[in-house]
């Protein structure tokens, strides 16, 4: 079954009970028991839930896995993640992620004694240099937040693989449209479904998806011990996004392109980070491990005080934190998403004031780059 028809007709399709197409909306929190101990597949929604399940099964059907797992946001998604690991556990993790992973992992399990080092992942030198005895996994985005830096996702396996180490890989910029890591050597795949799964800016949500049965185990016991999970009508949001998906990811994907190409055409853009384009360091790999390039875009105007100008001017960008939906979404990632980032941290690996970051969505090309225009002129 091809991609397209794959986000139709993956998961569970429909109610086989009513003949419904649309699977139902379960808002229920229990479940009747024929007898002490004998359900029919659900007891507590915390557990399991029909309209949260066919969600999981959807995404891993998308992602080619053995199983999938719905939660109540992205970083819901993570923490989870993290909990795998125990006090005293090291993770190699990139230095380019979204600022709300670097600030759980630097503010919250590091308490717990759960370390990480941040290293640029796109090289594997650095990777290879920074693993100690203790660590457990790599943590990586590819492409990464906001930088658009692309990872090696086989080479990054191959690392792991020698090791002994667990390879996540938060593939939300590209989504399993783009990209499936779990094909390429990862043991996990994780999505802020918040972004171009669910597309639309109406649902807050995390998915997961994992290569093997054991670890599914592992997940489903935290999932349903911490209880971060998705409610059934958030589900069914995100299941209706997921539908239109690749027709959404088709349109973010050709606009950005034009938008790169014309940013590419200025004398007042310091720096364009997209993996599409041909000079992009990492377009050689992306064009290797990833059937797109997919619709984010990042560019430096030179200072805060102009960024700040451009985005007091934007018509059809809307200023706002979040990405993938289908309206064009623009950012200050040192002001707004990256933010918790230490200034310090943040001018060494490159997010300085004068970053601007757009997430592109399915307006005429034409008009957002017009506003554009008038905003940088």
């Amino acid at each position: 079954m091809r991609i397209d028809t794959k986000l139709i007709h993956g998961g569970v399709f429909g109610d086989e009970r009513t003949g419904a197409v649309s699977v139902p909306i379960y808002q229920v929190s229990t479940y009747k028991q024929d007898a002490i101990g004998k359900h029919r597949g659900y007891e507590y929604s915390r557990t399991g839930n029909p309209t949260r399940e066919a969600l999981e099964k959807l995404i891993a059907d998308l992602e080619n896995g053995t199983r999938g797992f719905a939660f109540s946001s992205g970083m819901a998604a993570i923490s989870t993640i993290l909990s795998l690991f125990d006090q005293g556990d090291h993770l190699v993790v990139g230095d380019d992620i979204y600022g709300g992973t670097y600030r759980v992992m630097s503010g919250v399990f590091n308490r717990l004694g759960i370390q990480s080092t941040f290293v640029d992942t796109s090289d594997p030198e650095e990777v290879v240099a920074a693993i100690r005895p203790d660590t457990k996994a790599i943590y990586m985005e590819t492409p990464s937040n906001p930088l658009l830096k692309v990872t090696d996702i086989r080479k990054m396996s191959e690392i792991s693989r020698d090791r002994g180490l667990l390879l996540i890989v938060d593939n939300t910029f590209l989504t399993p449209y783009w990209q499936n890591p779990l094909d390429l050597g990862a043991d996990i795949v994780v999505h802020s479904a918040t972004k171009y799964l669910g597309g639309h800016s109406d649902v807050v949500a995390g998915l997961i998806a994992v290569k093997d049965e054991e670890m599914g185990e592992r997940l489903h016991f935290l999932q349903n011990s911490i209880g971060g999970v998705l409610p059934p009508h958030d589900s069914w949001l995100l299941m209706r996004g997921m539908k239109t998906l690749g027709l959404r990811m088709r349109q973010h994907e050709a606009s950005t392109r034009r938008l790169a190409d014309w940013l590419q055409s200025r004398s007042d853009i310091e720096t364009i980070h997209y993996p599409g384009l041909k000079d992009h360091p990492g377009h050689g790999v992306a064009s290797s491990q990833a059937r797109g390039y997919g619709g984010m875009l990042s560019f430096d105007v030179g200072s805060g005080k102009r960024a700040e100008t451009v985005l007091s001017r934007t018509r059809y960008f809307t200023l706002a934190e979040s990405l993938g939906a289908v309206e064009s979404l623009i950012s200050v990632p040192a002001r707004m998403t990256h933010a918790s980032i230490p200034p310090e941290r943040r001018r060494e690996i490159g997010i300085t004031d004068g970053l601007i970051r757009v997430s592109i969505g399915v307006e005429d090309v034409e008009d957002l780059m017009e506003d554009l225009e008038q905003a940088l002129r």
